[in-house]
């Protein structure tokens, strides 16, 4: 078990997606917001779980244009979202992008993101912790797994909501804002490309 735990906080300590747009929605939202935000990153997360260990993921791994699809789709919607933390708290705007993201948000940018089911399918893969009952081991990893992802991912919000209160001038916020957006893109990127 501490070999299992020791995965999942270094898998999670490093930047990814999940964790630089919890830290972007708190620097440019706010803690209340991110929260919100962050109880959807959750419930995206728990459902790859079930979705890897359902063995659903690697039959969908398998079809070359689904795989495709789902690239492009997560890239747009990381570009989006992107777009949602470099514009707030600004006078440059479009459609409703200064609106902070929600709980569906999070829910959809989990289950879109590469590196969730990277993550998920080698904790759930690798560490046998009850070989010969599958049901408990399932359940303990899911356990483990959440009683480590949700303090790292609240911690990585409570950054960005410190940033938020510090009070910055607007331009200094503004270039916070849009280096969190390219982070964001740029760990997105490097994760589509380590899928293919």
């Amino acid at each position: 078990m501490i070999a299992f735990a020791t995965a999942i906080i270094l898998m999670l300590i490093t930047p990814g997606p999940g964790v630089l747009a919890a830290a972007g929605v708190g620097a440019s939202y706010g803690l209340r917001a991110g929260s919100r935000y962050l109880a959807g990153l959750f419930a995206g997360n728990l459902a790859v779980s079930l979705i890897v260990i359902s063995g659903l993921w690697t039959l969908l791994a398998t079809l070359p244009n689904l795989r495709f699809a789902l690239s492009i789709a997560s890239l747009a919607y990381f570009i989006y979202l992107a777009a949602k933390v470099a514009m707030a708290n600004s006078d440059i705007s479009f459609g409703h992008v200064t609106n902070a993201p929600r709980f569906a948000n999070g829910l959809v940018l989990q289950l879109i993101n590469p590196k969730a089911y990277a993550v998920n399918t080698f904790l759930f893969s690798n560490f046998p912790l009850f070989p010969s009952e599958w049901a408990l081991e399932v359940g303990v990893k899911l356990i483990i797994f959440n009683a480590i992802w949700i303090p790292i991912h609240f911690v990585w919000l409570q950054l960005g909501a410190m940033i938020q209160r510090l009070d910055l001038e607007p331009h200094v916020q503004r270039r916070i804002n849009i280096m969190m957006a390219a982070s964001l893109l740029v760990v997105v990127a490097l994760a589509v490309l380590e899928i293919y």
